[in-house]
Formats: structure tokens, sequence, C-alpha cells
């Protein structure tokens, strides 16, 4: 599996929704509505999705193409979950020491087969869960199993507060990444950032230049509050060290969704 090369954008995060979000997001339906599998099969990647983000993938392993045509089976779950690995590209059963705890269900919704067996496919983030152990399927993919991960509480209204504050060093970041370095930046196209506080965080996260281990640390956050507090001080160091040094903390081949064989 290969994930294409990502600018750090928001159209890039959001390519594709919510024209082909045709259902509201997890975190938006009823509780009833939800499924809740206590195994789910696994893509380790290497990178990190959010809920409400687009991910395209390019499937040529063996055992992901399995997974892709358990998926497009009729009546069946569309849902897989997609975990950042920690270190390499390969794990297998017992190898969840290699994997990050907290990954992110993603929902198939597009698939494109090729003569030879590949597939691009696009995915769309649902909900958060933390990975227990991996559990054995008798498929030639992984599955693990999973506790599914809330929100938290607390004021409704320091969300839509901190939201804004981050949108603005949002765009402030971005048009230094642009000055910079237009090709890292991308094309802005139409997408606005959207008024739900949540979508909002995890937008951000998804297209702002941090690290694979910011992202993972925003993900694992209990709540979208203390989400969006991480990036407000994530942010405020893109800014300072692009405005100041002129330069950005990791190569910028690390701000580019990372290359593997799966």
């Amino acid at each position: 599996m290969v994930p294409p090369r990502r600018a750090h954008t928001l159209a890039g995060a959001l390519k594709g929704w919510p024209r082909t979000l045709h259902r509201a997001p997890e975190w938006h339906r009823p509780y009833s509505e939800r499924v809740t599998p206590t195994r789910i099969p696994l893509f380790p990647l290497g990178t990190v999705l959010f809920p409400g983000v687009v991910l395209p993938l390019h499937v040529f392993e063996p055992r992901y193409r399995a997974l892709v045509r358990a998926l497009m089976v009729d009546g069946g779950d569309r849902e897989f979950g997609v975990v950042a690995i920690r270190q390499g590209w390969e794990v297998g059963e017992g190898g969840v020491r290699a994997l990050h705890d907290v990954g992110c269900t993603a929902e198939l919704r597009q698939v494109t087969p090729y003569d030879d067996g590949r597939y691009d496919i696009v995915s769309i983030g649902r909900r958060r869960f933390r990975l227990h152990d991996i559990a054995p399927s008798g498929e030639p993919y992984l599955s693990g199993s999973v506790e599914w991960l809330g929100e938290g509480g607390g004021d409704p209204a320091e969300p839509a507060l901190l939201a804004r504050s981050v949108g603005e060093l949002f765009l402030a970041c971005r048009q230094l990444l642009r000055d910079r370095d237009p090709a890292t930046a991308g094309p802005d196209g139409d997408y606005p950032l959207p008024d739900d506080p949540q979508l909002v965080a995890n937008l951000v996260a998804a297209a702002s230049p941090f690290t694979l281990d910011d992202r993972q640390s925003l993900l694992a956050a209990p709540s979208t509050t203390d989400r969006l507090r991480r990036e407000l001080q994530l942010l405020k160091r893109e800014v300072r060290m692009l405005s100041r040094l002129r330069a950005v903390p990791v190569p910028l081949a690390e701000l580019r969704v990372p290359m593997g064989p799966n």
C-alpha cells in the first residue's frame, strides 16, 4: 500500500469531502446508529488518520488486496482501522508494540480496481479507537481488539473560541509556508475552515506541517478542547520558526506522507 504524497493544505485533507460523505460523521451520529465491533481489520500506515479526513490509498500488497475485497462484500462492514506504525513498515500478529495504541477507523467509500488486482481506494476517517491487542483472524491481514474513544465533555463554548484562534494561526502558518515554498504549501482551492470545532481540530491536525509524533499526540488527546489547545501550542511553534528562522523544524521530506511497501 502506498499513500500518495500529501501537501499540507486544507484542500488535501478535504479532497472528496463532503461530496462523498453522504451521512453524518461518526461523532454526530446517535449512539444507537453506531456499529461497535470489538475486533476490526487493521491497516498499519506511516501516517495518522483523523475523523472526517479523506484518505486515498493505492493498494498493491496481496494481504491488503484481500482486505479491500473483504470490505467490498455486499452487506459487509466497510470500516477498517488505520493505526500509525511506530517504527519500520511491516508488522505481524503479536507485533502490536510496533504500532501506536490510538488509531482511527476509515470507511471505504470508493474503489477503483485494476486488471492486475491492485486498487485505488478512497476512505474517510470516522472514529477513534484504542488498540488493545492484535487478534488472530485467519485472514492474511491484521485484526485488532479495540475500544472506542469518545470526545469527552466540558464547556461547549470553549472549543468554539479555541477553534477560531487555531484557524487564524493555521491560516498564518499556511501563508508562511506558501511564501517559503509554494510547492510545499500546495494550492488552496475553495476550502474554508468549517464551523464545527471538532472538524476544525481534525482538519488542522491533518493539514498542518506537524511531525507524525505531533499528529499522534493530537489524535490521542482525550477531547476536542485538549486537541485544540495542543494545536495552538504547535501552530505557535511553527509560525515562530517560519517567521524568525525561515525554516521548518523537520526536513521537508518528513512533511509528506511516507511511502511504504504495504
